[in-house]
């Protein structure tokens, strides 16, 4: 969508592990505490990324996060070995695998935490991830959560999904737009 709508995207964190701290649910079980932890793990290597490489080296790092976990289904390789996966989405990505150093790294949650703030500030708090924001710093900057789609559309169909959200976005007063998740997503 970039290429046929010319838009520059700019990745911005948000961690589910900051954003369930204070959980108490029962869902919210060790297992899950863990993935969210892993997750934050994974942002701080993309922080320093972001740091060192700029914009474009952390939508390669995010691709290759996603592809391992999403496509490849390595989810529980990410809640069980995080630095051996962070160390391979380094270097599927082109990037240094000394960045996989920064896992541990609390001097990047600060960051992490204010953009996490900021995207809360942008949607209101009962959301999760992916957030998207449509204008930003213009008068008809709009952002919400998703879109969660479970099978991505190609070509012009993709092309007419995404003007359709954006105007749904960019309308003055839209609040939200929601159903339950009907399928899984499907990656291919």
């Amino acid at each position: 969508m970039q290429r046929q709508r010319s838009y520059e995207v700019e990745w911005r964190f948000i961690s589910l592990a900051v954003l369930n701290e204070q959980q108490t649910a029962d869902w919210y079980t060790p297992e899950y505490r863990r993935g969210h932890l892993a997750g934050l793990e994974c942002l701080r290597v993309a922080d320093a990324v972001r740091l060192a490489e700029g914009n474009d080296a952390v939508a390669r790092l995010y691709t290759a996060y996603g592809t391992g976990i999403h496509v490849e289904q390595q989810r529980g390789a990410v809640r069980a070995e995080t630095p051996a996966f962070i160390a391979a989405s380094l270097e599927r990505s082109g990037l240094d695998r000394s960045f996989a150093d920064h896992w541990q790294d609390e001097s990047h949650d600060a960051h992490i935490r204010a953009e996490t703030a900021l995207a809360l500030e942008r949607t209101g708090k009962d959301v999760g991830t992916p957030i998207i924001t449509f204008h930003p710093g213009s008068p008809d900057e709009n952002s919400f959560f998703g879109p969660v789609i479970a099978k991505a559309p190609k070509g012009e169909d993709a092309v007419r999904l995404w003007d359709a959200i954006e105007l749904i976005a960019t309308t003055s007063g839209m609040a939200e737009l929601k159903r339950s998740l009907r399928a899984r997503p499907q990656f291919d």
